[in-house]
């Protein structure tokens, strides 16, 4: 059986309660989840406290126990994980920034935050905020936006993640590239 094939069976009988289906997928999925964590990590500041071993078993904590997330594949288990990881980034960078003073809106540009190397934490959680507005006009983009661009998946992973077809993908991904750059490009309130 293909690894993600294994992934998927090992997913159901995680959900149908099998406690044996916890420990054997780890070992399929850890690495993966690392590469992730790490992609993350790079766009984080330096001296980053939180590091990739310790974002990858919050993760997967998180994961094993919702119970109630029914696991279409490998695919879908990486688009959650992708999601859970800039949850767990962004609340992090909301209590870093708790004890200081972020003030208004600023300006963000989009392109020069995804190739930043470790953008500033106003800049994560004001995208932060656009992506949850974007949710409120396209749910779907903005999950497409949480997968290609925080998750690293590809076209073809998170086409199958969602169920829809690579070319709607890549519509998407366009709109919604566009939508976010509009959005943070517009000057402070």
């Amino acid at each position: 059986m293909s690894p993600a094939g294994e992934i998927t069976v090992l997913l159901a009988a995680l959900k149908s309660g099998d406690a044996s289906a916890e420990s054997r997928l780890i070992g399929l999925v850890y690495d993966d989840l690392h590469a992730l964590a790490r992609r993350y990590m790079r766009r984080e500041r330096p001296g980053h406290t939180l590091q990739p071993t310790a974002l990858v078993n919050e993760t997967y904590l998180r994961l094993i126990s919702d119970r109630a997330v029914d696991w279409k594949g490998r695919a879908h288990f990486f688009a959650i994980a992708a999601t859970v990881m800039r949850r767990i980034l962004v609340d992090y960078a909301r209590q870093r920034a708790a004890g200081k003073r972020i003030g208004g809106r600023q300006r963000v540009d989009l392109d020069a935050f995804m190739a930043a190397a470790s953008p500033r934490i106003e800049q994560l959680l004001i995208l932060d905020q656009a992506l949850t507005r974007l949710a409120e006009w396209g749910p779907r983009q903005a999950r497409l936006v949480e997968m290609i661009y925080f998750g690293g998946l590809t076209e073809k992973e998170a086409a199958e993640a969602l169920r829809i077809s690579v070319r709607t993908v890549r519509r998407d991904w366009s709109a919604s590239r566009a939508w976010l750059q509009n959005q943070l490009s517009k000057p402070p309130a």
